[in-house]
């Protein structure tokens, strides 16, 4: 079982800054953020796989950040530019194929 622990989120006025951590228990091939809205399905915001290939939603590109270390087994997502509708829980997703574990999620809250 892979244990994946998550740090960061909070309450930010729009605007601001964040940054979220994951650290997964062993190796994965990909690492990354989803997010759910109240009211809405879970969707991908970034990932990064252990060779640094990005995929970013489109509504986040230019404001958020993926990037890994290897080494630390950890994935952090810095997020600029907050807006309302950044507000959700995220969830931390590691995959190492072909299974796929989630984190606990740390809620996200932008005021405007």
């Amino acid at each position: 079982q892979v244990q994946l622990v998550e740090s960061g989120g909070g309450l930010v006025q729009a605007g601001g800054s964040l940054r979220l951590s994951c650290a997964a228990s062993r190796s994965m091939f990909s690492m990354g953020w989803y997010r759910q809205a109240p009211g809405k399905q879970r969707e991908l915001v970034a990932t990064i796989t252990s060779g640094g290939n990005t995929k970013y939603a489109d509504s986040v590109k230019d404001r958020f950040t993926i990037s890994r270390d290897n080494a630390k087994i950890t994935v952090y997502l810095q997020m600029n530019s907050l807006k309302p509708e950044d507000t959700a829980v995220y969830y931390c997703n590691a995959v190492a194929v072909p299974y796929s574990y989630w984190g606990q999620g740390t809620q996200v809250t932008v005021s405007s």
